[in-house]
């Protein structure tokens, strides 16, 4: 087992990566403050992990409430989040309960906005069983629901106790869930770490067969670039945090547009990767060779890297209901180079329609 810190003073906590974690009952208990928890996770996960981790819990003496919501983007809603409430009233969940959100983003989002809200907050912890969890929401306390204009428009900022990755959950991923998960590890490379994009070029192929020395180091590298982000630009108030945004403007556009789960967020997030660089080949910014290099390892991940086709007028309402929006003016993150991305607001609306243009998909 490998441990990181998310240094946050006294809201600071580890990240625990390794194998047979949801066995090891003392490592939750310890970030419990009473022997009382409510599972949080869905009709995917529930029959694969569920029963383990609450033997695990009972063995450590903890009394497990389990709460199985639907499984989907499509439920990140108000009806999943007051079914939430429903359970832990029901059990009689008190303020030092602690929730433990047992599955991939949705049920991590929808989790720590039910802990940061029930009875004004009660602890939570994160035990992610997707790639894209484990090495992105699971880390930083970004909570929300969906709403119909627009996702992740509701939520808090809200950390956890801790989270506990047990990389063996990534046995029973299937594989279209693991290649969206290696859009956000391919994103770390691209917007603050060179280095390591240098090292996924060659490694992506081992990366899809999960290769599991290639996975372990491509987790870690993911977790402590997440880690030292989130430590730096926690409530995304200098803009260094918003640069783990790249490719999300288009990338929610997608998934409001077409109907949330349609495409999976990794999936759109890679497509919108693409029409960043692009965007940022327009600006002058980024030679035609890097953009190249983003959209080729991309593919090379099973990953989608063309826009679908919604129209330019639809994308820019989409885009209007971005949380990135400042002062009626949309901000974007782009790359100056592989390994250095920004924030910026200095976006014109030709060269906007002009990178439209060149990422929609045609086919």
């Amino acid at each position: 087992m490998q441990t990181l810190e998310v240094s946050l003073g006294e809201r600071a906590y580890p990240i625990y990566i390794g194998t047979q974690l949801l066995k090891q009952g003392e490592l939750f208990v310890r970030h419990m403050p009473q022997p009382r928890a409510a599972i949080v996770t869905d009709s995917n996960v529930a029959p694969l992990y569920l029963q383990r981790l609450t033997a695990t819990l009972a063995e450590a003496g903890v009394q497990v409430t389990p709460v199985i919501l639907p499984a989907g983007e499509e439920h990140k809603n108000w009806e999943s989040l007051n079914s939430i409430f429903d359970a832990l009233l029901a059990a009689r969940c008190e303020r030092r309960s602690t929730l433990i959100a047992l599955g991939g983003g949705v049920v991590g989002d929808l989790t720590g906005f039910a802990a940061a809200t029930y009875l004004r907050g009660v602890p939570f912890i994160q035990v992610p069983t997707t790639l894209l969890a484990l090495v992105d929401s699971s880390v930083g306390g970004k909570t929300a629901i969906n709403h119909p204009r627009g996702k992740n428009m509701i939520g808090a900022f809200y950390q956890p106790q801790a989270v506990i990755a047990d990389t063996e959950t990534l046995n029973t991923l299937p594989d279209r869930e693991l290649y969206a998960g290696l859009a956000e590890v391919i994103k770390y490379g691209l917007i603050r770490d060179h280095a390591f994009f240098d090292w996924l070029e060659p490694n992506i192929e081992a990366l899809n067969a999960r290769d599991p020395a290639a996975l372990a180091y491509a987790i870690l590298r993911s977790c402590e670039n997440k880690a030292a982000v989130v430590a730096a630009d926690e409530r995304e108030e200098t803009g260094e945090r918003a640069t783990l945004n790249l490719g999300h403007t288009f990338g929610h556009a997608i998934e409001s547009g077409m109907g949330y789960g349609k495409w999976l967020h990794g999936e759109a997030v890679a497509a919108g990767m693409v029409a960043a660089a692009k965007l940022s080949q327009i600006l002058g910014l980024l030679g035609a060779d890097n953009v190249g290099r983003v959209e080729s390892i991309l593919a090379r991940a099973h990953l989608p890297v063309a826009l679908p086709a919604l129209g330019a007028d639809r994308y820019l309402e989409l885009m209007g209901h971005d949380k990135k929006v400042e002062g009626g003016k949309l901000r974007f993150i782009l790359l100056r180079a592989i390994g250095e991305a920004y924030l910026t607001a200095d976006v014109g609306r030709d060269a906007l329609l002009q990178a439209l243009a060149a990422s929609v998909s045609h086919d």
